[in-house]
């Protein structure tokens, strides 16, 4: 049995950025069902925050991080699609992607294409797998068609910029919404085909006058409790509120009858884990999501790159709203 040494980030509490803290640990064989791999660049994600924060409450200690990229050192029994040498990138639950060598089971790790690098692969396996359930998968009533309206909240973020590409690829017409002029110009730039200003514009009225007063067919929400209620107000008649993330807080309880009243409108929480939750679903979502980077139409922006040990100010810098696109840690 080979035992390695590695470097770690974890906490011992919930709470602030303080509580990440560098650790050296010991990482052992991988038993049935599971891979070791050696990380090249781990990807940062606001699911990190809910768990140092304990708003997703986990068993402490704990290794935080969901996503990384790198080389598979050994496979265990029974793994078939992975060996050794092979470029792989993955989005995992359990999490414990913040450093540099990992056992994790082997289900939701990917063979990375050659003509993706490490950094991009780990920036963009969690974020665009949750593009492609999004627009592929959680879908409102009779689907979505080339030319329909989307809302798509926090578009200037990791997901967001992906989502702005991606639509634009499928011929939807989505509709941005940040926290900046700044931010919706770099939506626009991505594909979206309008940008709202939501710190200030009210972008209820601002998608009732885009949408000719018809709304859209469904709002992508991982905002939660800041944008909830106006979102409702966006949909169209039998349309589809799709929440996927908290960063303002939890979406307080409501009264299912206020759906009636707004439209017979859907609702649904939706999480990338139920998506992958098998092996066959996890490399039928990369594969679509690998293609349509190979291709060019989805490009993946790497907008900050930090040191693993300067993982508090990432989380900081996160959570204060400073960044774009895809960050990643550096090993």
């Amino acid at each position: 049995m080979t035992a390695l040494s590695s470097r770690a980030i974890h906490i011992a509490q919930h709470g602030g950025p303080e509580q990440l803290q560098l650790v050296q640990v010991t990482v052992g064989e991988p038993g049935p069902g599971e891979v070791r791999i050696r990380h090249h660049a781990v990807g940062l994600n606001f699911i990190d925050v809910y768990q140092r924060t304990g708003l997703y409450p986990q068993q402490l200690p704990v290794q935080l991080g969901m996503e990384a990229a790198g080389v598979i050192e050994a496979v265990g029994e029974g793994v078939t699609h992975l060996k050794a040498g092979d470029r792989s990138a993955y989005a995992s639950n359990p999490p414990g992607a913040y450093c540099d060598v990992r056992v994790l089971p082997a289900k939701c790790v990917c063979k990375l294409p050659d003509a993706i690098s490490f950094e991009t692969g780990a920036a963009m396996m969690l974020k665009g797998l949750t593009a492609q359930y999004l627009l592929k998968r959680t879908l409102p009533q009779g689907g979505l068609n080339r030319g329909d309206f989307v809302l798509f909240h926090a578009a200037a973020g990791g997901v967001g910029l992906i989502a702005c590409q991606w639509a634009k690829a499928l011929g939807l017409q989505l509709i941005g919404t940040a926290g900046s002029d700044a931010k919706c110009q770099l939506a626009l730039a991505n594909g979206a085909a309008h940008a709202i200003n939501y710190s200030t514009e009210d972008f209820a009225a601002r998608v009732k006058e885009i949408t000719g007063g018809k709304g859209v067919k469904v709002v992508y929400d991982s905002v939660g409790k800041d944008t909830w209620d106006k979102s409702l107000d966006c949909l169209r008649p039998f349309g589809l509120m799709a929440s996927f993330g908290n960063a303002s807080g939890p979406v307080a309880p409501f009264a299912p009858g206020s759906l009636g009243a707004k439209g017979s409108i859907y609702v649904t929480r939706q999480t990338l884990f139920s998506h992958i939750a098998t092996r066959e679903s996890t490399q039928a979502m990369a594969d679509d999501l690998f293609a349509v980077v190979a291709s060019g139409q989805v490009k993946i922006h790497i907008d900050q790159r930090y040191p693993l040990a300067d993982v508090q100010q990432a989380h900081r810098d996160l959570e204060a709203r400073k960044t774009t696109g895809s960050t990643i840690l550096t090993l």
